[in-house]
């Protein structure tokens, strides 16, 4: 906690983080804080100023301006309290890339370019086009024994002009920023110019878990970490995972996978069964109807289990010369798929006013029109529909 003076309020608004309408609120100043505001490659801090949520920290210029959706008094005297859990996390995870950078540009070279600290799992761009597991696993293993060496991590402060600066690692300053530059060490190991948030030790760090790289921009090579609590929880949710596979798949841990692949197998096979009885349904469910001796100038019909396939066969053996035919596919409460076939003036006018009735889109080209239907319970009304226009079309019938 940590008080200080409310300097500025004005309305404002923030646009959510996952998107969305923007939230009203106001954007105010503190004479000082402890909420770190978002840079650097990390997120800002979380807190309360009195018992108002800060929802947004963010930097303009010198100041941190803290987002609340409700005003406060400039001049007020007022309690900021910090999410600590939150910026614990944050502080592991910025520290623990600090060493890995240090750690692999000291033993292959590889320079770091960027890095993101992400909600579930942070990521390090470095400037190599690849790396081998066996990197991989060198890095975790010299990174972790620095843990275990518990190394002093130390903040100092240099002025602008100090030729020190020069021997500190640095992607460079913000071109807006004034005043005296922070340097963050791990002794012995790194020096590095950086306004973030670190532990005080590496031992804070508990533990740090390279999870695999991945492919990053042009030769570059993105670098998967967690480090700390990420590490526990990561793998408390891994372990739940697995008692869960074992109850469902009645197997040990390390049959799992043979067994999800049996799994699979039988899946494709049923799949592929189910494929040629749908497609024998529907030559039989066309036979039958053309085996009628008064043939019929519309065919409907509705199937829960089917798709486009088995509508098309079904339209193929018919014909659609002379039947309309309106065919669904799908649950009578949810959404489906629907084809309109038959002759190319009926199918061309009535296309566009079917798949507005059921509530969904389609495309269609000469004989055939279908796409997926919203509203299978509207069905009723486009037969109705159909009914009406082969009416109109052939008195006779």
């Amino acid at each position: 906690q940590f008080a200080t003076r409310v300097v500025s309020c004005q309305a404002a608004e923030l646009r959510p983080e996952g998107g969305g309408e923007p939230v009203r609120g106001f954007q105010v100043v503190l004479e000082d804080t402890i909420l770190f505001p978002e840079g650097g490659g990390q997120p800002d801090d979380r807190g309360l100023i009195g018992d108002v949520p800060v929802l947004r920290v963010t930097r303009r210029g010198p100041e941190a301006v803290h987002f609340v959706p409700t005003a406060l008094e400039p001049g007020a005297q007022v309690l900021l309290s910090l999410d600590w859990e939150r910026r614990f996390d944050h502080m592991q995870q910025h520290s623990g890339q600090h060493l890995i950078t240090a750690i692999a540009e000291q033993m292959f070279g590889f320079k770091t370019t960027s890095w993101e600290l992400g909600r579930q799992r942070s990521l390090i761009e470095l400037d190599t086009p690849s790396m081998t597991a066996e990197q991989v696993k060198a890095l975790e293993r010299s990174v972790n024994e620095k843990i275990r060496d518990r190394v002093p991590v130390t903040v100092r402060e240099l002025a602008a002009d100090d030729p020190e600066i020069e021997r500190v690692r640095s992607r460079g300053l913000p071109d807006d920023h004034v005043g005296p530059v922070r340097v963050v060490d791990i002794e012995g190991i790194d020096s590095n110019m950086c306004c973030g948030t670190h532990v005080s030790n590496l031992s804070d760090l508990q533990v740090i878990k390279l999870l695999g790289i991945e492919k990053g921009k042009k030769n570059k090579t993105n670098l998967i970490f967690l480090a700390g609590d990420r590490v526990l929880k990561s793998i408390e949710q891994s372990h739940s995972t697995e008692k869960a596979l074992t109850s469902l798949l009645k197997n040990g841990p390390g049959e799992h996978v043979e067994a999800v692949r049996r799994l699979q197998s039988s899946v494709k096979l049923l799949q592929k069964n189910n494929l040629n009885l749908l497609r024998d349904i529907a030559v039989l469910i066309a036979r039958d109807f053309k085996s009628k001796p008064a043939p019929r100038q519309l065919f409907v019909l509705h199937r829960k289990e089917g798709d486009s396939e088995f509508m098309n066969i079904i339209a193929n053996e018919i014909g659609t010369e002379e039947t309309l035919l309106f065919l669904t596919v799908g649950d009578e409460k949810e959404a489906g798929l629907f084809l309109l076939a038959g002759p190319v003036e009926a199918v061309e006018n009535l296309g566009p006013r079917v798949a507005e009735l059921l509530g969904g889109k389609g495309a269609g080209k000469r004989d055939r029109f279908q796409g997926k239907a919203a509203k299978m319970s509207r069905r009723g009304e486009v037969q109705a529909l159909l009914q009406e226009f082969i009416s109109h079309r052939s008195p006779e019938v």
